[in-house]
């Protein structure tokens, strides 16, 4: 069933229009929406359809950066409203593509995993792996969690995953992946050596709060399979 809210905030969202796409964030709130589910159900989608109409060359580059930018301050505003959970006693780590809409993905999931509980450290793009490392050494998170990445970034992620086994950093830190071209082609979490997948806010926390630590002797391999589909252009590549 398409959401109606959705489908209302997409109009001024493709066209630019800010204060109209601020004030039905507002008045949802006003009426009782969750701020959450607004996050999930709202700005999630809007930003994937973003995402698939630059794909397809559907909109321009104008389009695309006013409306990342639009989602983005919007959840600005919402973060505010989320439930604050007693905490769970566990980390994640957030890192991300370079981008408007990779940055905005990677906020939305640490804003949902810092209301649900986890203590979150959002680092983001542009990262040096030693640096990532570092903090994963000092951290010890339950989780690294990667969103978005190019077709060409892939390699580096799987890199990434590959120098953490290998030098034994947080042996039991499982590595999630999700958005950009982990939704996109068929297996690629697998690939690149990652433990959990999911396409959508909602599966990755699921599948977050239900793992166990990671056995280093054999990962676990949990997630929700995409269907392999062309990319038509290629973007910023992962730290």
């Amino acid at each position: 069933m398409p959401n109606p809210l959705l489908t209302r905030y997409l109009q001024p969202l493709l066209s630019g229009r800010r204060n109209e796409c601020f004030n039905i964030i507002a008045r949802a709130i006003h009426d009782g929406r969750p701020a959450a589910g607004l996050m999930r159900e709202v700005v999630w989608p809007a930003m994937a359809q973003m995402e698939r109409l630059f794909r397809d060359d559907r909109i321009d580059t104008v389009t695309d950066n006013m409306a990342a930018r639009i989602n983005r301050t919007v959840a600005d505003q919402l973060q505010p409203h989320l439930p604050v959970r007693a905490p769970n006693g566990r980390r994640v780590i957030v890192v991300c593509a370079d981008g408007e809409r990779e940055e905005l993905g990677a906020q939305l999931i640490a804003d949902l995993f810092q209301s649900d509980g986890w203590e979150t450290f959002l680092v983001g793009a542009g990262v040096p792996v030693d640096e990532l490392l570092g903090q994963i050494g000092r951290i010890r998170p339950d989780a690294l969690l990667v969103y978005g990445a190019a077709p060409q970034g892939a390699p580096k992620v799987r890199a990434l995953v590959e120098t953490i086994r290998a030098i034994g950093v947080c042996p039991h830190m499982n590595v999630i992946v999700t958005g950009g071209v982990f939704n996109r082609a068929d297996g690629l979490w697998r690939e690149v050596g990652a433990d959990i997948f999911a396409d959508s806010a909602d599966d990755v926390l699921q599948l977050a709060n239900g793992m166990k630590p990671r056995d280093p002797a054999r990962a676990p391999r949990t997630g929700v399979v995409k269907q392999r589909r062309r990319k038509r252009r290629a973007q910023p590549q992962l730290v």
